[in-house]
């Protein structure tokens, strides 16, 4: 029984495991509810479209780079210039989602620092220039 309990002590989550947990919670249903919202504005027209509507079913048959030709589509980071447009305006709770990681990195660095706790330092800060790096599209791989 002592063992037990040793056991389910340990296994608690530290005050840092927690407030990660809390941010990527709430900020995982913050893009959701945003992605809803935005998707609504969509559909609702309350914002132009950049592609019409009745063009999606011609250009799904298309590939990737005929796509964003026939379309005039940004690639990379040039979708965040057409926020303005329904469509694209989606992409800001996709977004939010895809930082939480980056900014749940972020908060933990200084409660490590606090602790004196170096190694987690060290990869946590490794860890944000890894995702930083992979999602600025420098690299010129992937969906970029």
């Amino acid at each position: 029984m002592v063992k037990a309990k040793a056991t389910r002590e340990s296994a608690q989550a530290s005050p840092e495991q927690k407030r990660y947990a809390d941010l990527l919670f709430y900020g995982a249903w913050a893009g959701i509810f945003l992605m809803i919202v935005t998707y609504v504005i969509y559909l609702t027209g309350l914002l132009d479209p950049h592609i019409p509507l009745n063009e999606i079913p011609h250009l799904w048959r298309l590939s990737v780079g005929e796509f964003l030709h026939e379309a005039n589509a940004p690639h990379g980071w040039g979708w965040a210039l057409l926020l303005g447009k329904g469509d694209y305006l989606n992409f800001l709770g996709i977004v939010l989602l895809a930082f939480m990681t980056i900014v749940g990195f972020l908060t933990l660095i200084p409660a490590y620092v606090r602790k004196k706790d170096w190694p987690f330092v060290v990869i946590v800060v490794l860890e944000v220039l890894v995702l930083a790096l992979a999602a600025s599209g420098i690299l010129g791989a992937g969906g970029h």
